[in-house]
């Protein structure tokens, strides 16, 4: 049993440190090399021929980069872990929109599925198996510390 629960841990940490790596490193370079205005201007104003209004295209174009700067890093610090998976899992819902829009029979195989499936499984998980997170370690010495001051 004690070995299950390690596994689990050990499962978590990976998927958690991979999503994590994907998501950071993207915002990395979309905010940092790339630009969030030219981001927007690349990825999003091509869009401004749909019914989207292009103040929209400008203010996700421009937004998305920086959560995923730092919902990625906290997704591998585990630290406020559900609330960066769910702010990832919202710019996934926006990718996968986008691509739905322009090309109906869009390939997700290879981007979005992958990414889901790590998100997902994370999330999915119950929060006391992911022990390796500093959200872990935050609980644990706030229930050491409850129990301290009774």
């Amino acid at each position: 049993m004690t070995s299950d629960k390690t596994g689990r841990s050990w499962a978590i940490l990976f998927a958690r440190l991979v999503l994590g790596l994907i998501f950071f490193m993207a915002g990395t370079w979309k905010v940092f090399q790339l630009g969030p205005l030219e981001h927007a201007r690349k990825y999003f104003l091509p869009f401004s021929d749909t019914f989207l209004p292009v103040w929209s295209l400008w203010a996700m174009g421009v937004i998305i980069p920086f959560i995923e700067l730092l919902a990625g890093a906290l997704v591998i610090l585990g630290l406020r872990t559900r609330g960066a998976l769910i702010s990832l899992g919202g710019v996934l819902v926006v990718v996968t929109f986008g691509h739905l829009l322009k090309e109906p029979l869009y390939e997700f195989h290879t981007h979005v599925i992958p990414r889901l499936a790590l998100l997902l499984f994370v999330l999915l998980l119950p929060r006391e198996a992911d022990k390796y997170s500093i959200d872990h370690l935050l609980r644990s010495w706030r229930t050491k510390r409850g129990t301290a001051d009774n």
